[in-house]
């Protein structure tokens, strides 16, 4: 009877001009069935066990923002093989505002070494990192040696792009050391792998960096301090969240100099390091400033949200 099946199959194969293509079902009929019947089982092979997808990241790729202001650039470095990829003027600069607070407290936690942190100071880190306070920062960049400082973040994390602000009526302030995106990743990397603040206290000031407090609303906004949680963390998807702290540290002011407000966000975890640093209008609002680097990191989010089941996606980015 197996063979007759076989024949008959062959037959119409033959008749239908095709190759012959025999159902699996009736295949192991013909060779006697698996189980040990006349003709010999074909051997079985078993399926691969599916491997699961990498868990997404942040990596190199195409960002589009419908940017309306005067300075738009970011960065992005893999921490993991040290590459940096960004926009085409990643190594144009800026005024850092208060994402330079980062590396006060480090450059503190540094020098400090082995010895316990004063309860003072350790209330000024908390306050410059969590509330961005301006008097807190003021104690520490006054306890590292003020300028010096600077000099010693550029050689410690190997900046090449990043100096002293020259703008007139605020040349010495902390605030307008002018430092590109691409040298802000480096500067999140140096804090990330432990030369900034030294491996005794790194764990502590990535912490104080993940538990950055407040938002944009003006009700978070105060004169020498503000809520400083937005920007390159909203646009980051819980499985990137969940997999473990996501430290911040970001910058902004509204300058009466040039009208703008200034704003930069860094961001830096186990595998990357992003900075976006912008320059708009002042009418634009903070918030707008906090949108455009969400949007930045949901962008790079790889691989994006859905596709592994090629779900097409809204575009992002458009302001």
């Amino acid at each position: 009877m197996r063979s007759r099946v076989t024949l008959v199959l062959a037959v119409v194969a033959v008749l239908l001009g095709g190759a012959l293509v025999v159902p699996a079902a009736y295949a192991r009929l013909a060779d006697g069935g698996a189980d040990g019947g006349s003709g010999g089982g074909a051997e079985s092979v078993a399926a691969p066990a599916p491997q699961a997808p990498p868990p997404p990241t942040l990596a190199a790729g195409t960002v589009s923002v419908n940017f309306k202001g005067e300075f738009f650039s970011w960065a992005l470095l893999d921490r993991e093989t040290g590459t940096i990829s960004g926009s085409k003027n990643m190594t144009a600069t800026s005024s850092t505002e208060s994402m330079i607070k980062s590396w006060f407290a480090a450059d503190y936690l540094r020098l400090l070494g082995d010895k316990p942190i004063p309860a003072a100071m350790k209330k000024n880190i908390t306050t410059a990192i969590r509330d961005s306070n301006d008097d807190a920062a003021n104690a520490l960049y006054a306890a590292v040696g003020k300028s010096a400082t600077i000099k010693r973040m550029v050689g410690t994390c190997g900046l090449t792009d990043t100096g002293p602000g020259k703008v007139p009526g605020y040349i010495g302030w902390w605030s307008f050391t002018r430092m590109s995106p691409r040298d802000a990743v480096r500067l999140g990397d140096c804090i990330g792998d432990g030369k900034a603040a030294g491996q005794k206290w790194t764990a502590y000031l990535l912490d104080e960096m993940s538990k950055v407090r407040g938002t944009t609303a003006a009700k978070d906004q105060k004169l020498r301090s503000g809520g400083g949680r937005w920007g390159i963390i909203d646009g980051l998807p819980e499985p990137i969240t969940s997999q473990g702290p996501v430290s911040i540290k970001n910058g902004w002011t509204p300058l009466s100099y040039d009208g703008n407000w200034h704003v930069n966000c860094l961001a830096v975890t186990d595998r990357w390091s992003l900075a976006v640093m912008l320059r708009y209008p002042q009418k634009s609002g903070l918030k707008y400033g906090a949108q455009v680097c969400a949007s930045v990191a949901s962008q790079l989010v790889t691989p994006q949200p859905g596709a592994a089941l090629k779900v097409p996606q809204q575009p992002v980015g458009k302001l």
